[in-house]
């Protein structure tokens, strides 16, 4: 009888599974299909996609419509493709996720281990500057980097940016630093330390997890802004999601699908290889600091 009863509970928790993957299988396959028809078509000549079957594969295997988004498509009235826009992005990105990370690993060092008065208020405020939305800062900001020189430039770019994350990154690290025992910081004062030297020997050290969580939020946030690139950016000095867009819409007469495939490829690559390599550090550094003890 016991023996009976321990097969249909096996089965039955067969029969879940099978179901429940079932699931699962069927909306990743949705969720996928967007990207499969970029794919496929960023790979066939433009008379196979005006034939129809878009969800077939290429009769004929080419890479033109790449070669093209990259070098010698039109945006605007240049045919420049994507490839200057794609590195100032890199050059906007990569400073402004790297300034940003520091300056919140250094907030939330103050914030959690040398208190002073009125603390929580600064830490209140910088977390409130996090829910503004962007459409209310467009004309403070236009105003702030036509004053500053920076308007129409990657710097102002670079700097609204960093504005904008400082608050992202000083609530990761000021949330996970608190975690972090206090007696050691204490410990190294008693041994001489300095600020920047129990910054610098014990804080960073140990902030990887929450690192990579800052690096990967920011990254993502800033690589796939739009609104702020097509603010505060002139023609030269526009980011890939801004020259997509142009690329797309400086298109006359027929429509080169299979090239705005292949650009938008192209302009989501960064974020997914990010995801793919680091994704499972994400869900990690998320997690690290959650739980004390």
């Amino acid at each position: 009888m016991a023996q009976a009863s321990s097969d249909t509970a096996v089965r039955t928790g067969s029969a879940t599974r099978f179901i429940i993957y079932t699931v699962l299988i069927v909306f990743c396959l949705y969720y996928l299909l967007p990207l499969y028809v970029m794919v496929v078509n960023s790979l066939k000549p433009l008379d196979e996609i005006r034939g129809g079957g878009m969800l077939s594969l290429p009769e004929v295997w080419t890479l033109a419509p790449w070669g093209s988004a990259w070098s010698t498509a039109q945006i605007g009235v240049e045919a420049t493709g994507l490839k200057p826009y794609f590195l100032n992005s890199i050059i906007m990105v990569v400073p402004a996720v790297a300034i940003s990370t520091l300056l919140g690993a250094l907030n939330g060092y103050v914030l959690t281990k040398w208190r002073f008065r009125g603390d929580t208020i600064v830490f209140g405020l910088m977390l409130f500057g996090c829910f503004i939305p962007f459409q209310m800062v467009l004309i403070p900001m236009a105003r702030m980097l036509g004053l500053m020189g920076l308007a129409g430039t990657v710097p102002g770019l670079i700097f609204v940016h960093l504005v904008y994350g400082i608050g992202f990154s000083t609530l990761y690290f000021r949330n996970y630093y608190a975690q972090f025992p206090t007696e050691l910081v204490r410990a190294a004062m008693i041994d001489g330390a300095g600020f920047f030297r129990i910054f610098q020997r014990i804080m960073l050290p140990s902030s990887g997890p929450i690192a990579v969580v800052c690096i990967i939020w920011q990254f993502t946030n800033i690589w796939n802004d739009f609104l702020f690139g097509a603010s505060f950016s002139d023609f030269s000095s526009q980011p890939m999601t801004v020259a997509l867009n142009n690329l797309v819409q400086s298109s006359t007469g027929v429509k080169e699908y299979n090239v705005h495939f292949a650009g938008a490829i192209m302009a989501a690559l960064p974020t997914l290889l990010v995801y793919v390599v680091a994704g499972r550090f994400f869900v990690r550094g998320l997690m690290a600091g959650s739980v004390k003890g």
